[in-house]
């Protein structure tokens, strides 16, 4: 795990996207994907704004870089700021995504072992900033939560 030099200004960015999905209502996680140090990709989890099953935080990001090259994707920093979940690391794969950070994985632990095994490089940087959000969040919102990872 190697911390770059503006990792923590990303990742601000994915946390910024993660609080304006609260404002909307929505459950408080973003995401950015990073190209030659700039944005090309913001988005934040947007299920209940949309109405979506799909729109993730880094689902959304994903949306809005649009149609890359597989070169471009494959050059991206991904920040996220929660542990990503099965569908959306499964897209961090396809698209060929070599490095992901992440705010904080105490609230969800997604597929991070997964992601290893696919080559992935993962930091995780433990951000207290993330990890308050999601846990003022999960105590605030505990059935939204619980929907949006699939829970009962």
């Amino acid at each position: 795990m190697q911390v770059h030099t503006r990792d923590q200004e990303f990742l601000d960015a994915a946390r910024g996207e993660a609080a304006a999905g609260l404002a909307e209502g929505g459950i408080p996680i973003g995401c950015v994907i990073v190209h030659d140090g700039r944005i090309i990709g913001r988005g934040h989890n947007r299920r209940v704004q949309q109405g979506s099953v799909i729109r993730h935080g880094e689902m959304d990001a994903f949306e809005h870089a649009g149609r890359q090259p597989a070169a471009v994707y494959r050059q991206c920093t991904l920040y996220t700021t929660l542990s990503p979940c099965a569908m959306c690391s499964g897209a961090i794969v396809l698209y060929g995504i070599p490095r992901v950070v992440i705010g904080e994985h105490r609230s969800f632990l997604g597929e991070e072992d997964w992601l290893r095994g696919r080559g992935v490089e993962l930091v995780v940087m433990d951000d207290p900033a993330c990890i308050e959000l999601m846990a003022r969040f999960m105590r605030e919102q505990p059935a939204l939560w619980h929907e949006d990872i699939g829970e009962p």
